[in-house]
């Protein structure tokens, strides 16, 4: 593909929040000529972007590709509350079929969004993680382990392709001001469960992850990028951003079979909040409770060689996606003499309702 040639895109997936920051990026570039959207999800309403609903499994992908040069692939059927083998089942054939109508159409790049968890956590996990690192996904963890099976597909895919450049991104857990996904949520909630054991992490504002997919889309790149801000942050800063007044230490054991329980409850409570963790915190996903207790940080040096730079640090990140309670404002300080008067204040209260109901059977 020409330096100076316009481009046409496809963008399958392009009304989830990343989607939508990729689309409008695009439509704008100098260097793009048309977009096309695909999405199950109603017209982000884009102006310039040619947008088609439906079903992958359904629809004319081949046709629908025939004058695309670059596919962008942001789907993935994984949704909060369904980290499952069946859902990963499905987001590994929408895979398939994206590739084998790319392929099939003659488009010359393929854009493949995956995610830094397919190193794994590990205790032994080098600080940070390269490209060149060994993919060790967590075997509980079906979202990594999908991810990890979709790389190696496509790399199959492009060796019997080898006239289509496949760029793939590994991003580390990314969020926004209007998203915060089910990665993020959980994540925080295991660390909060993680007693005063400190784990580098690294969080992703999703425009700069937008920046990234763009920089792939119009530039020359092929091959793996990790993407993440410069450096990282301990959990423990992280929860203090977050404005919390304590910590629990729970055994891992017991951790598991907790959070077990409670993701074979479904999506009801999750809704509903009825087993929310404080904070509007949900309990963490079982599959991602390592990925809170051990160092999976990466490094994005080769990306960044590539001319891609990072506006927002980890800190500011988490903050842009986080809304703090109102007594994120306040001290270290204050925060724990508020806690310990709310302590002292529901124990008056449970003993005064003891007392109560006693009375009240002494009476009868």
């Amino acid at each position: 593909m020409a330096e100076s040639a316009l481009i046409s895109v496809a963008v399958a997936g392009a009304c989830s929040p990343l989607g939508r920051r990729v689309g409008r990026r695009l439509v704008d570039h100098c260097r793009v000529d048309s977009v096309v959207g695909l999405d199950l999800r109603p017209d982000p309403g884009i102006a310039g972007l040619d947008y088609v609903s439906g079903d992958i499994a359904e629809l004319d992908l081949e046709t629908l590709l025939a004058d695309v040069d670059v596919l962008v692939h942001l789907v993935s059927a994984l949704e909060p509350w369904s980290d499952g083998e069946s859902v990963s089942t499905r987001d590994a054939e929408v895979t398939r079929r994206l590739l084998e109508a790319a392929g099939a159409a003659g488009v010359g790049r393929l854009v493949l969004m995956s995610t830094a968890m397919v190193y794994g956590a590990w205790p032994d996990n080098p600080v940070p993680l390269t490209e060149a690192s060994v993919l060790r996904p967590l075997p509980e963890c079906s979202f990594a382990v999908n991810k990890a099976e979709q790389e190696r597909f496509a790399g199959q895919w492009a060796e019997e392709h080898p006239e289509v450049d496949l760029v793939t991104l590994r991003p580390t857990a990314s969020l926004a001001e209007e998203h915060v996904g089910w990665v993020f949520r959980s994540l925080r909630s295991a660390a909060n469960l993680n007693g005063e054991s400190e784990v580098p992490v690294q969080f992703l504002h999703m425009d700069d992850l937008a920046a990234a997919v763009e920089l792939c889309v119009v530039g020359d790149l092929t091959g793996v990028y990790n993407v993440a801000p410069q450096g990282w942050i301990s959990s423990g800063t992280a929860l203090d951003l977050a404005g919390r007044t304590h910590r629990f230490n729970m055994p891992e054991q017991l951790l598991r079979r907790l959070t077990t329980w409670w993701w074979k409850k479904g999506p009801a409570q999750s809704r509903t909040g009825a087993l929310s963790l404080g904070n509007g915190s949900a309990p963490p996903s079982p599959g991602l409770l390592r990925y809170a207790r051990f160092p999976w940080v990466v490094a994005s040096d080769r990306l960044r060689a590539a001319g891609w730079s990072p506006q927002f640090t980890s800190e500011q990140a988490f903050v842009s996606g986080h809304k703090s309670p109102p007594w994120g404002m306040l001290d270290s300080r204050r925060r724990q003499q508020i806690a310990l008067f709310g302590t002292v204040a529901g124990g008056l209260g449970l003993a005064w309702g003891v007392l109560a109901f006693a009375r009240r059977l002494i009476r009868r």
